[in-house]
């Protein structure tokens, strides 16, 4: 029991953010309850974002009942690649990446071979709210296969590497990118094996990656390494993170993005309690970034200024870039 407490004692006074401090002082705190539809629904995320201007994958359609499971074949049209997704699961559950078409059948991203009768059984289950947050039932969203940026090809195993910002009133605290893995089945989440690799704030070049609580530097697929990456657009990625503010009024949310090669970055979803193995990547905890954002709102405050997304963007990255921008 005290070698607990001895090493709960060193995580603390490293700043490290655990569950409990997340839920009292950040995610009750900052985030009305009443808003939480709009990051905890994938259709209505999209929908406020379209309207806002930012950059989405695209929607092809909804599919709210299974008598509307009918119109997959009009929905999907002659497309040979396009997502299924639970508009209010998490976690990546439940979620179907067709790549490609084979004769009269359908190619998923990890190589699958499946029915058209397959897929409308996975939207019957999306419905049924078996991925759904609370079990509750859910509709299923069809969007737009997005293609990963070139960059990387070679630190990425099939699926799509995405960047996941935490946000706290508007200013990016921390980010990390997600590489899939043969593990992950291609996908982007650490605990089905995904790594997360830390992301200097001021110059977006990747830091050292962790996979499976492990510390590694090398993608266990390509053997390439995953530090010291240039990540292409930053700039435009802590402009979209830090903009997510206004775009759903919650105050401490983790912002999820890709880089598409044809269409930049867009947005995929937002979280209202983002898990805390971003600090792992970035060997730095979340606390201290928090309470100097904290401290820079009251200064704000006693002046009656406040501060638009670009500004943001600099006062964080200002106060944790490792590379002080110029």
């Amino acid at each position: 029991m005290f070698g607990l407490i001895k090493t709960w004692k060193a995580l603390e006074a490293r700043g490290i953010m655990g569950i409990n401090r997340r839920n009292a002082d950040y995610v009750l705190k900052y985030n009305k309850r009443h808003l939480y539809p709009i990051v905890d629904d994938k259709i209505i995320t999209k929908e406020r974002a379209l309207a806002a201007g930012i950059h989405v994958p695209e929607m092809y359609g909804i599919i709210e009942t299974e008598k509307q499971i009918e119109k997959l074949d009009q929905i999907i049209g002659e497309r040979n690649d396009f997502v299924i997704k639970p508009a209010q699961g998490a976690g990546g559950d439940g979620i179907l990446v067709i790549a490609d078409r084979f004769e009269d059948r359908y190619r998923t991203v990890s190589g699958k071979i499946i029915s058209h009768e397959e897929i409308e059984h996975q939207i019957s289950s999306i419905l049924t709210g078996l991925y759904s947050l609370g079990g509750h039932r859910d509709r299923a969203l069809i969007e737009y296969r997005v293609t990963p940026d070139q960059i990387f090809k070679s630190i990425s195993y099939e699926g799509v590497p995405d960047i996941r910002i935490i946000v706290l009133m508007g200013y990016p605290v921390m980010a990390m990118l997600r590489l899939p893995t043969r593990q992950s089945g291609g996908k982007a989440n650490l605990h089905q094996g995904a790594i997360g690799v830390g992301v200097d704030l001021a110059t977006g070049v990747t830091l050292r990656g962790t996979w499976l609580n492990k510390i590694i530097s090398k993608h266990p697929d390509t053997t390439n390494a995953v530090d010291g990456v240039q990540l292409p657009n930053w700039d435009g990625f802590m402009k979209l993170a830090a903009s997510c503010y206004e775009l759903c009024g919650l105050g401490y949310i983790g912002v999820d993005m890709v880089l598409d090669q044809d269409k930049g970055p867009l947005i995929l979803e937002l979280n209202a309690r983002p898990g805390l193995n971003i600090q792992i990547a970035n060997d730095c905890g979340l606390t201290q970034r928090t309470h100097a954002i904290e401290a820079h709102l009251e200064a704000l405050a006693k002046d009656g200024r406040s501060e638009d997304a670009d500004q943001r963007v600099k006062v964080s990255q200002g106060l944790f870039g490792h590379v002080q921008p110029l």
